[in-house]
C-alpha cells in the first residue's frame, strides 16, 4: 500500500475521492434528517415509529434530497473507477489534479443546485462541467490500453 501512495497522482486521487464518498454521507445525512424534520417516511414501519401511517408519504424536499443522493452515486462511483485507473497510467500531476478539481467542484456545486434548487441551468452545467474530465480520463485509459493491445 505504501508504494501505492508515494504515486503522487494517485494520493491526489485518493484525497479527492475521499471527499467524494464523504460528500455522499453528508447528503445521505441530510436526506434522513430532511425525512425526519418532515415526517415523510419511505417504510411503513418507520412512519409508525414516529407517529402513525399517515407520515409513510412523499414530500417534495425529501425527494430533492433524495435524487440529489441518487445522482451522485450514478455520477461519482464511476469517478471512482476511471480516476483510479487513470492515476496509474502516468499522466502529469498537474494535468490529473485539474481533472480531479474540476469533477470535485462540478460535483459539489450540482449538490448545491440540486438542494437549493438555484436557478436552470445551473445544475445542468455543473453536472456537464464534472463529466468533461470523467470523459477525458476515460479516452486516455482507452488510449492507454490500445498501446498495450
Amino acid at each position: 500500500m505504501a508504494s501505492v501512495m508515494r504515486n503522487e497522482v494517485f494520493s491526489c486521487f485518493v484525497f479527492y475521492g475521499v471527499l467524494l464518498v464523504v460528500k455522499m454521507y453528508i447528503i445521505a445525512i441530510i436526506t434522513g434528517q430532511v425525512r425526519l424534520r418532515k415526517k415523510a417516511f419511505a417504510n411503513p414501519e418507520d412512519a409508525l415509529r414516529h407517529g402513525g401511517l399517515q407520515y409513510y408519504r412523499d414530500d417534495p424536499y425529501v425527494e430533492r434530497c433524495r435524487r440529489a443522493h441518487v445522482n451522485d452515486l450514478e455520477n461519482i462511483l464511476p469517478f471512482l473507477f476511471l480516476g483510479a485507473i487513470y492515476s496509474l497510467t502516468g499522466p502529469s500531476l498537474s494535468v490529473a489534479r485539474l481533472h480531479f478539481v474540476v469533477f470535485f467542484l462540478g460535483r459539489v456545486l450540482h449538490t448545491v443546485a440540486y438542494l437549493f434548487a438555484l436557478k436552470a441551468p445551473t445544475r445542468s452545467m455543473a453536472y456537464i462541467v464534472a463529466q468533461i474530465p470523467c470523459v477525458s480520463m476515460a479516452l486516455q485509459i482507452l488510449i492507454a490500453v490500445a498501446a498495450y493491445a
